[in-house]
């Protein structure tokens, strides 16, 4: 007996069976890659952000994180921002600000962001109490974000520091008259 072209080796029941195992698998796969929304944690993370401006004007504490896609550093911390975005909601906004993105030139200029991740830190009227300088832990995270809730000084920690009062742009060149001044270094050049 010779069999056509058309004809298969494998019956009815047989090609269903491979449908159902090539579905479970694929499904299988979507699963252990973080579901139908594969997202990374900074991703995920930018796309949930407040403005800053809102975040800054809402009476709740803000964490601005100054990051780029390309920065190592800023991925490896991502999972831990994330942690605490969604055990602080409602209570402290976490936002991010992509240096590499023109519409936000402006903040990275008036933070002074010259590396990256930065985060600076604000109380619940908007006003700067610190920066953190390099890849913070889940635990340090915790502690930095405990002491914005609580109105508390921030924790000592490498890389952290207050934000002091110094005079603007304007009246520091004013003081320095006959100075010339150099460039600060950009976010980009990890200065």
């Amino acid at each position: 007996m010779t069999r056509s072209p058309e004809s298969s080796p494998l019956g009815t029941t047989q090609r269903w069976v491979l449908v159902l195992v090539a579905v479970a698998l694929a499904l299988g796969l979507v699963m252990l890659r973080g579901g139908i929304q594969s997202e990374s944690p900074m991703e995920q993370l930018a796309r949930r952000s407040l403005d800053p401006q809102t975040a800054l004007n809402n009476g709740r504490p803000t964490l601005i994180e100054f990051y780029a896609d390309w920065c190592q550093v800023c991925r490896e911390m991502a999972p831990s921002m994330l942690e605490l975005e969604q055990s602080s909601r409602e209570r402290l906004d976490v936002v991010l600000v992509n240096v590499d993105n023109p519409r936000w030139q402006d903040l990275v200029d008036r933070y002074d962001v010259n590396g990256i991740p930065q985060l600076n830190l604000f109380n619940a009227e908007g006003e700067p109490r610190g920066r953190s300088l390099g890849l913070r832990s889940s635990e340090e995270l915790q502690l930095l974000s405990a002491a914005l809730l609580e109105n508390q000084p921030l924790p000592a920690l490498p890389g952290v520091g207050s934000i002091s009062r110094l005079p603007g742009p304007s009246s520091a060149n004013s003081a320095l008259a006959g100075t010339s001044s150099q460039p600060t270094a950009g976010p980009r050049s990890h200065g």
